[in-house]
């Protein structure tokens, strides 16, 4: 099985303008989440919008590729980087350009997804906190997902699924568990094709989640269960408590 990397980073970014070159600590934020992912997987690139994005990764020594500046999504703008780049893989794994602090074993485990032939596309979910505040389970931008006894995504939500009927609200972390999602994807190259052919369906819309286009027409997305958080960073200040994160460890 060959796999391949595609980090996608845009340039333009209403909270951030410029994220993906912002100052980590002496590196680039890119440069950062490139090292990480090169700890797992030898062939990674970076599909950018941006000359100064890809002179930035050229300057590292990493490797990236233009794409357009019209992409709906990080999927779109994979699959152009990869026909570009030439090369046949298996799979291609989608990371996002602003997790500076993902886990090799996180990808180790989306890429052992693939070990099943029948499996189209991958994804990972962390169990939420034992006795999570109910405010922390509601928030919209943390999507949650429900598994099937196959680990296949039935569906996802920034709504809070399952509802709970017969237990308090205050008590459902207790009651159950809850899977969010972490933002990482593998396809296989032939089904990432098929899915960027896809226009966006009434669940997709409804949501403003893309993996929901692709639930809706058919495709099936096997889960992997991490229990490592990560930390995503939106915005100037989040950039600022990934810093003081990163130091409480030298």
């Amino acid at each position: 099985m060959k796999f391949i990397a595609i980090i996608p980073a845009r340039y333009a970014s209403t909270r951030f303008p410029g994220k993906p070159l912002a100052n980590m600590d002496g590196k680039p934020m890119i440069q950062r989440v490139y090292e990480q992912v090169k700890r797992s997987i030898s062939d990674v690139y970076v599909a950018t919008d941006d000359v100064r994005i890809l002179e930035a990764v050229e300057s590292f020594g990493g490797k990236a590729v233009m794409t357009s500046v019209d992409h709906r999504s990080g999927t779109d703008r994979c699959n152009e980087a990869y026909h570009k780049i030439g090369e046949q893989f298996d799979v291609v794994l989608n990371i996002q350009g602003d997790e500076p602090f993902i886990f090799p074993e996180q990808i180790d485990l989306l890429k052992a997804c693939f070990s099943d032939d029948f499996v189209e596309i991958a994804t990972l979910v962390k169990p939420f906190e034992q006795k999570s505040e109910l405010a922390t389970l509601q928030n919209p931008s943390t999507p949650k997902v429900v598994l099937s006894k196959k680990m296949e995504a039935i569906y996802f939500s920034r709504s809070i699924i399952p509802f709970l009927r017969d237990v308090e609200k205050h008590k459902w972390g207790e009651e159950h568990i809850f899977y969010k999602h972490i933002g990482i994807y593998g396809y296989r190259t032939d089904i990432l094709q098929e899915i960027t052919q896809l226009s966006p369906g009434v669940l997709e819309q409804a949501e403003s989640l893309e993996q929901l286009r692709w639930i809706e027409n058919g495709y099936k997305i096997k889960v992997g269960i991490t229990t490592h958080e990560t930390i995503g960073i939106d915005t100037p200040e989040d950039m600022e408590n990934a810093i003081l994160f990163m130091n409480s460890f030298k």
